[in-house]
């Protein structure tokens, strides 16, 4: 996974859960309290939508494996963010009068306790499946760092086996000039055995005729 979105991820975590805590906050106040801690929360929101557009570019240049498990998770933070803000609506377009903050006030720490417990499940749920999609985000990644290992080794064997062949090529070719050499070393070898031949034969001819002349000349 790219460091880069880990990066923007982390910081999206912290502010979902900040903002999570402010809304449960905000839901207990009045006045110009309230009105500042929704004003805080709707900013909260802005830096969580710029973080999410971040991870989303971020996401949309890695590898389609890797993209298609961010790209899940992403829809995931988004459906949170838009509960926040759906939330945060609810509380600033509240117009509660007295009597209603003083039942809030009496049921309202019950009630803020079930928000924050629901809120805390929701955090529990998506801390549980970034988890899962970080576990399977590693397991793709080793499993592609093997095949790239395993695609080096085979470039290396074919080389290996190239640099062979073209040494036992360059082998047969000397082979094939020393078979060269020799054949025209024996093909001069043959010829001048025929010469000394025809020599040997001229030679042995003349020696007759002169011994048949001597002959000749000493019985006449």
């Amino acid at each position: 996974m790219s460091e880069t979105f880990e990066g923007y991820e982390r910081q999206y975590c912290e502010l979902s859960a900040s903002l999570s805590k402010k809304c449960t906050s905000a839901s207990l106040l009045d006045g110009e309290q309230k009105k500042q801690k929704i004003a805080e929360v709707k900013a909260g929101i802005d830096e969580a939508e710029s973080l999410i557009r971040k991870m989303d570019i971020e996401a949309r240049n890695l590898p389609p494996n890797v993209k298609a498990v961010l790209l899940a998770k992403l829809r995931e933070y988004k459906s949170d963010l838009n509960n926040l803000k759906s939330e945060i609506k609810r509380i600033a377009s509240t117009n509660l009068n007295q009597a209603a903050r003083d039942e809030l006030l009496e049921s309202g720490m019950a009630d803020a306790a079930a928000v924050s417990a629901d809120q805390r499940g929701r955090l529990m749920m998506s801390t549980e499946r970034l988890n899962k999609s970080s576990d399977r985000v590693r397991d793709s990644r080793r499993t592609m760092l093997e095949t790239e290992e395993l695609g080096v080794s085979l470039l290396q064997d074919l080389h290996q086996q190239r640099q062979s062949l073209l040494h036992a090529h360059g082998t047969l070719h000397g082979v094939d000039e020393n078979v060269g050499k020799s054949k025209k070393i024996m093909t001069n070898i043959s010829r001048r055995m025929n010469r000394n031949k025809w020599i040997i034969g001229f030679m042995v001819t003349i020696l007759i005729v002169a011994i048949i002349l001597i002959l000749y000349f000493k019985l006449k």
